[in-house]
Protein backbone atom coordinates (compact mmCIF):
# COMPACT_ATOMS: atom_id res chain seq x y z
CA UNK A 1 0.00 0.00 0.00
CA UNK A 2 1.08 3.35 -0.45
CA UNK A 3 2.63 5.92 2.11
CA UNK A 4 3.46 9.23 2.50
CA UNK A 5 6.95 9.88 1.32
CA UNK A 6 9.42 12.82 2.30
CA UNK A 7 10.62 14.88 -0.47
CA UNK A 8 13.73 14.36 -1.64
CA UNK A 9 14.25 18.09 -2.61
CA UNK A 10 12.00 21.57 -1.83
CA UNK A 11 10.96 22.38 -5.53
CA UNK A 12 9.26 25.94 -6.14
CA UNK A 13 6.28 24.28 -7.28
CA UNK A 14 6.22 22.27 -4.16
CA UNK A 15 6.60 24.74 -1.85
CA UNK A 16 3.76 26.57 -3.53
CA UNK A 17 0.57 27.00 -1.85
CA UNK A 18 -1.88 24.69 -3.55
CA UNK A 19 -5.12 26.31 -2.77
CA UNK A 20 -7.01 27.98 -5.39
CA UNK A 21 -7.29 31.82 -3.95
CA UNK A 22 -9.68 32.87 -6.39
CA UNK A 23 -12.70 29.78 -5.57
CA UNK A 24 -11.83 30.70 -1.46
CA UNK A 25 -12.85 34.44 -2.01
CA UNK A 26 -15.98 33.37 -3.48
CA UNK A 27 -16.04 30.58 -0.96
CA UNK A 28 -15.83 33.26 1.51
CA UNK A 29 -12.42 33.21 2.87
CA UNK A 30 -10.18 35.90 2.18
CA UNK A 31 -6.26 34.71 2.63
CA UNK A 32 -4.81 38.33 2.38
CA UNK A 33 -1.95 37.75 4.88
CA UNK A 34 -2.15 33.86 5.21
CA UNK A 35 0.25 31.86 3.46
CA UNK A 36 -2.22 28.34 3.57
CA UNK A 37 -5.34 27.54 4.37
CA UNK A 38 -6.30 24.25 6.17
CA UNK A 39 -9.54 22.53 6.29
CA UNK A 40 -11.01 20.72 9.18
CA UNK A 41 -13.01 18.19 8.29
CA UNK A 42 -14.82 15.38 10.44
CA UNK A 43 -17.34 13.29 11.72
CA UNK A 44 -19.81 14.67 14.59
CA UNK A 45 -18.67 13.99 18.39
CA UNK A 46 -14.93 13.29 17.06
CA UNK A 47 -13.66 16.18 19.03
CA UNK A 48 -13.01 18.11 15.84
CA UNK A 49 -14.09 21.55 17.57
CA UNK A 50 -11.60 20.62 20.38
CA UNK A 51 -9.05 19.95 17.93
CA UNK A 52 -9.88 23.59 16.25
CA UNK A 53 -9.62 25.16 19.29
CA UNK A 54 -6.19 23.64 20.57
CA UNK A 55 -4.62 25.16 17.31
CA UNK A 56 -6.20 28.32 17.07
CA UNK A 57 -6.71 29.77 20.85
CA UNK A 58 -8.29 32.55 20.96
CA UNK A 59 -7.11 33.80 17.11
CA UNK A 60 -10.75 32.71 15.43
CA UNK A 61 -14.18 34.16 14.76
CA UNK A 62 -17.68 32.66 13.10
CA UNK A 63 -19.67 33.91 10.27
CA UNK A 64 -21.87 31.99 7.57
CA UNK A 65 -21.01 30.47 4.43
CA UNK A 66 -22.18 32.33 1.51
CA UNK A 67 -25.68 32.02 0.87
CA UNK A 68 -25.90 29.21 3.55
CA UNK A 69 -27.39 28.98 6.87
CA UNK A 70 -24.36 26.42 7.91
CA UNK A 71 -21.77 28.33 10.37
CA UNK A 72 -18.51 28.92 9.69
CA UNK A 73 -15.62 29.29 12.22
CA UNK A 74 -12.25 30.14 11.04
CA UNK A 75 -9.13 30.81 12.87
CA UNK A 76 -5.36 30.32 12.39
CA UNK A 77 -1.70 30.08 13.78
CA UNK A 78 1.71 30.89 12.60
CA UNK A 79 4.50 28.57 12.60
CA UNK A 80 8.02 28.72 11.48
CA UNK A 81 7.31 31.85 10.32
CA UNK A 82 4.55 30.90 8.05
CA UNK A 83 0.93 31.94 8.48
CA UNK A 84 -1.78 29.17 8.60
CA UNK A 85 -5.45 29.74 8.41
CA UNK A 86 -8.10 26.83 9.70
CA UNK A 87 -11.34 26.70 8.16
CA UNK A 88 -13.49 24.39 10.42
CA UNK A 89 -16.02 22.47 7.86
CA UNK A 90 -19.59 21.19 9.33
CA UNK A 91 -19.50 17.80 11.18
CA UNK A 92 -20.31 15.08 8.16
CA UNK A 93 -20.97 11.11 8.11
CA UNK A 94 -20.04 11.54 4.54
CA UNK A 95 -19.04 14.06 1.24
CA UNK A 96 -22.46 12.75 -1.41
CA UNK A 97 -24.06 16.65 -1.08
CA UNK A 98 -27.31 15.18 0.25
CA UNK A 99 -27.29 17.79 2.68
CA UNK A 100 -26.38 20.89 2.98
CA UNK A 101 -23.78 20.59 5.32
CA UNK A 102 -22.04 17.82 3.52
CA UNK A 103 -22.57 20.26 -0.13
CA UNK A 104 -20.36 23.08 2.22
CA UNK A 105 -17.36 20.62 3.07
CA UNK A 106 -17.61 18.77 -0.35
CA UNK A 107 -17.13 22.06 -1.92
CA UNK A 108 -14.61 23.60 0.08
CA UNK A 109 -12.12 20.42 -0.08
CA UNK A 110 -12.71 20.48 -4.21
CA UNK A 111 -13.07 23.86 -5.07
CA UNK A 112 -11.17 25.72 -2.80
CA UNK A 113 -8.42 23.03 -2.59
CA UNK A 114 -7.15 23.38 0.77
CA UNK A 115 -3.40 22.80 1.29
CA UNK A 116 -3.96 20.15 4.03
CA UNK A 117 -7.27 18.95 5.11
CA UNK A 118 -7.22 17.29 8.30
CA UNK A 119 -9.14 14.82 8.75
CA UNK A 120 -10.36 14.49 12.93
CA UNK A 121 -11.63 10.86 13.56
CA UNK A 122 -12.57 8.93 17.01
CA UNK A 123 -9.95 6.59 17.48
CA UNK A 124 -12.85 4.69 19.72
CA UNK A 125 -14.87 4.13 16.76
CA UNK A 126 -12.12 4.13 13.77
CA UNK A 127 -14.37 2.17 11.84
CA UNK A 128 -17.08 4.32 11.77
CA UNK A 129 -14.97 7.21 10.93
CA UNK A 130 -12.93 5.82 8.08
CA UNK A 131 -15.94 6.21 5.72
CA UNK A 132 -15.62 9.64 5.47
CA UNK A 133 -11.79 9.62 5.70
CA UNK A 134 -11.82 7.32 2.14
CA UNK A 135 -13.87 9.63 0.62
CA UNK A 136 -11.79 13.03 1.67
CA UNK A 137 -9.00 10.64 0.42
CA UNK A 138 -10.60 10.22 -3.32
CA UNK A 139 -10.80 14.37 -3.71
CA UNK A 140 -7.83 15.36 -2.25
CA UNK A 141 -4.55 14.10 -1.73
CA UNK A 142 -2.86 16.24 0.72
CA UNK A 143 -4.49 15.21 4.25
CA UNK A 144 -3.41 14.06 7.26
CA UNK A 145 -5.74 12.16 9.78
CA UNK A 146 -5.73 13.27 13.39
CA UNK A 147 -6.34 10.62 15.14
CA UNK A 148 -8.37 12.40 18.43
CA UNK A 149 -9.34 10.57 21.61
CA UNK A 150 -6.30 8.78 22.32
CA UNK A 151 -6.93 8.77 25.64
CA UNK A 152 -10.19 7.48 25.73
CA UNK A 153 -9.00 4.62 23.20
CA UNK A 154 -6.20 3.46 25.61
CA UNK A 155 -8.58 3.55 28.68
CA UNK A 156 -10.85 1.47 27.13
CA UNK A 157 -8.02 -0.84 26.14
CA UNK A 158 -8.05 -0.42 22.60
CA UNK A 159 -4.62 -0.77 20.65
CA UNK A 160 -3.98 1.16 17.79
CA UNK A 161 -0.86 1.72 15.29
CA UNK A 162 -0.79 4.56 13.96
CA UNK A 163 1.85 3.80 11.67
CA UNK A 164 0.22 0.88 10.36
CA UNK A 165 -2.74 3.28 9.24
CA UNK A 166 -0.59 5.98 7.92
CA UNK A 167 0.92 2.91 5.60
CA UNK A 168 -2.73 1.68 4.27
CA UNK A 169 -4.06 5.07 4.21
CA UNK A 170 -1.12 6.67 2.52
CA UNK A 171 -1.44 9.95 4.49
CA UNK A 172 0.12 10.87 7.81
CA UNK A 173 -2.04 9.84 10.75
CA UNK A 174 -1.21 11.97 14.24
CA UNK A 175 -2.46 10.55 17.39
CA UNK A 176 -3.96 13.38 19.89
CA UNK A 177 -5.64 13.94 22.78
CA UNK A 178 -6.73 17.60 21.96
CA UNK A 179 -8.87 18.67 25.49
CA UNK A 180 -5.24 17.85 27.11
CA UNK A 181 -3.21 19.15 24.19
CA UNK A 182 -1.17 15.88 23.52
CA UNK A 183 -0.26 15.44 20.10
CA UNK A 184 -1.07 19.06 18.94
CA UNK A 185 2.58 19.98 18.41
CA UNK A 186 3.29 16.83 16.56
CA UNK A 187 -0.23 18.05 14.08
CA UNK A 188 1.39 20.79 13.91
CA UNK A 189 4.62 20.11 12.53
CA UNK A 190 2.95 17.43 10.16
CA UNK A 191 0.45 20.08 8.87
CA UNK A 192 3.46 22.29 8.22
CA UNK A 193 5.26 19.21 5.96
CA UNK A 194 2.26 18.37 3.70
CA UNK A 195 1.58 22.31 3.58
CA UNK A 196 4.92 23.01 2.27
CA UNK A 197 5.55 19.64 -0.11
CA UNK A 198 8.22 18.10 2.46
CA UNK A 199 5.77 15.40 2.42
CA UNK A 200 4.05 13.81 -0.32
CA UNK A 201 0.77 11.89 0.79
CA UNK A 202 0.11 8.87 -1.80
CA UNK A 203 -3.71 8.41 -0.20
CA UNK A 204 -5.52 5.48 -0.74
CA UNK A 205 -8.21 4.82 -3.13
CA UNK A 206 -11.15 2.49 -3.08
CA UNK A 207 -10.47 0.10 -6.07
CA UNK A 208 -13.46 -2.33 -7.51
CA UNK A 209 -12.65 -5.46 -9.69
CA UNK A 210 -12.11 -4.52 -13.10
CA UNK A 211 -15.17 -7.06 -14.54
CA UNK A 212 -17.46 -5.41 -12.50
CA UNK A 213 -19.83 -2.68 -15.33
CA UNK A 214 -20.02 -0.13 -12.62
CA UNK A 215 -15.63 -0.26 -13.07
CA UNK A 216 -15.30 0.19 -16.76
CA UNK A 217 -18.23 2.66 -16.88
CA UNK A 218 -15.83 4.54 -14.68
CA UNK A 219 -12.88 3.97 -15.88
CA UNK A 220 -14.32 4.87 -19.49
CA UNK A 221 -16.17 8.60 -18.27
CA UNK A 222 -12.75 9.04 -16.19
CA UNK A 223 -10.86 9.07 -19.03
CA UNK A 224 -12.84 11.16 -21.15
CA UNK A 225 -12.85 13.56 -18.10
CA UNK A 226 -8.94 13.74 -17.97
CA UNK A 227 -8.85 14.26 -21.50
CA UNK A 228 -11.16 17.35 -21.01
CA UNK A 229 -9.36 18.61 -17.90
CA UNK A 230 -5.80 17.80 -18.24
CA UNK A 231 -4.21 17.28 -14.17
CA UNK A 232 -7.13 17.23 -12.82
CA UNK A 233 -5.94 15.09 -9.92
CA UNK A 234 -9.05 13.49 -9.08
CA UNK A 235 -10.64 12.01 -12.61
CA UNK A 236 -11.68 8.96 -10.90
CA UNK A 237 -13.90 10.53 -8.09
CA UNK A 238 -15.70 13.21 -10.38
CA UNK A 239 -16.55 10.55 -13.15
CA UNK A 240 -18.22 8.58 -9.95
CA UNK A 241 -20.16 11.65 -9.21
CA UNK A 242 -21.19 12.92 -12.40
CA UNK A 243 -22.51 8.92 -12.64
CA UNK A 244 -24.39 9.47 -9.45
CA UNK A 245 -25.50 12.82 -11.22
CA UNK A 246 -24.30 15.06 -8.73
CA UNK A 247 -25.69 18.37 -10.02
CA UNK A 248 -22.77 20.34 -8.67
CA UNK A 249 -20.17 18.62 -10.42
CA UNK A 250 -22.20 18.63 -13.78
CA UNK A 251 -22.02 22.15 -13.45
CA UNK A 252 -18.86 22.45 -12.71
CA UNK A 253 -18.07 20.21 -15.64
CA UNK A 254 -20.22 21.97 -17.96
CA UNK A 255 -18.93 25.50 -16.98
CA UNK A 256 -15.76 24.75 -17.02
CA UNK A 257 -15.27 25.20 -13.78
CA UNK A 258 -13.33 22.34 -13.13
CA UNK A 259 -10.37 23.34 -16.14
CA UNK A 260 -9.73 26.13 -13.63
CA UNK A 261 -8.65 23.93 -10.51
CA UNK A 262 -5.05 23.49 -11.85
CA UNK A 263 -4.72 27.19 -12.97
CA UNK A 264 -2.80 29.25 -10.89
CA UNK A 265 -3.97 30.38 -7.67
CA UNK A 266 -2.87 34.27 -7.90
CA UNK A 267 -5.71 36.54 -7.78
CA UNK A 268 -5.00 40.43 -8.78
CA UNK A 269 -5.09 43.03 -6.12
CA UNK A 270 -8.61 44.15 -6.42
CA UNK A 271 -10.13 40.55 -5.64
CA UNK A 272 -8.09 41.16 -2.40
CA UNK A 273 -9.37 44.11 -1.64
CA UNK A 274 -12.95 43.11 -2.59
CA UNK A 275 -12.37 40.24 -0.03
CA UNK A 276 -11.18 42.53 2.76
CA UNK A 277 -14.14 44.46 2.61
CA UNK A 278 -16.63 41.47 2.99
Amino acid sequence: MATPTKSTGKSSCEACPAHHAGNLIKLGVNMANWDYVVALAGNPNTGKSTVFNALTGLRQHTGNWPGKTVVRAEGGFSYQDQRYKLVDLPGTYSLLSTSTDEEVARDFILFGRPDVTVIVVDATRLERNLNLVLQVLEITDRAIVCLNLIDEAKRHGFTLDERTLARDLGVPVVPTAARQNEGIPQLIYAISEVASGQVVCKPHQIEARESEPLTQAIDKLSGEVATAFPGLANARWVAMRLLEGDPRIIQAVRSGELGELNQTTAVTAGELELAETT
